[in-house]
């Protein structure tokens, strides 16, 4: 997992490549974040852990759940968000395998967004490698060495670590973050209280130079 840099605040966002949640939340987190000085940190839960099933689209409960509040919060949000057909729904264990590999290679920042769009924009099944592999060249990684190392486990372990680390955290629904240990929030959040939080720290915490002034689970 990428390391904190000393001065700066650390914002940990708990996700799932298969939570329509933690889409709808990278808007608000970009719009709390984004010119102030901060340490973003995707970090990975599975829901539905194997073996576990996983949701299908065609039975009522996610239709259900999307026609209820996923769908409105998209409109409210101007996200263009839609219920995948990939049925039944992927594990997304080695897509997080993956990312520990995106991480290790300086491209975390990009490949858990990049994920979620490829599934509820684009319907791609993100259970399967050749899908990831294609994901993992756009981003600038190599395809084949990414391959590589999912089907050889090399990130196994680590993946393990960070699910560990989320129970720790006792995470238990996704989008969680927390910020510099202290501020939690469950659920999509509100752009103004996250900032909030952030600022609220910042000016708690010894003035680094260069630091820039002013920042429900499926």
């Amino acid at each position: 997992m990428n390391q904190v840099t000393t001065g700066r605040i650390s914002v940990k966002v708990w996700s799932d490549y298969v939570c329509p949640y933690c889409m709808l939340a990278e808007g608000p987190l970009h719009e709390a974040t984004h010119d102030l000085d901060v340490d973003v940190q995707w970090m990975p839960y599975e829901l539905r852990p194997h073996p576990k099933p996983t949701l299908r689209p065609e039975d009522p409960y996610l239709p259900t759940v999307w026609e209820r509040s996923v769908y409105p919060m998209a409109r409210r949000m101007g996200v263009d968000i839609t219920l995948p057909t990939v049925s039944p729904q992927p594990y997304t264990r080695l897509a997080f395998e993956g990312y520990q590999y995106a991480a290790e290679h300086g491209r975390a920042a990009e490949y858990t967004p990049r994920m979620l769009r490829a599934f509820f924009q684009e319907n791609q099944d993100i259970g399967r490698l050749e899908v990831l592999t294609g994901i993992a060249a756009e981003l600038g990684l190599d395809a084949d060495d990414y391959a590589r190392a999912l089907t050889e486990g090399t990130y196994r372990k680590a993946h393990e670590e960070a699910l560990r680390t989320a129970e720790a955290y006792t995470i238990s629904v996704v989008p969680t973050i927390i910020v510099n240990e202290r501020y939690r929030i469950e659920g999509v959040p509100d752009a103004a209280r996250l900032r909030k939080a952030v600022l609220e720290e910042q000016a708690a915490s010894p003035a680094a130079p260069g630091n820039a002034c002013g920042i429900d689970g499926c």
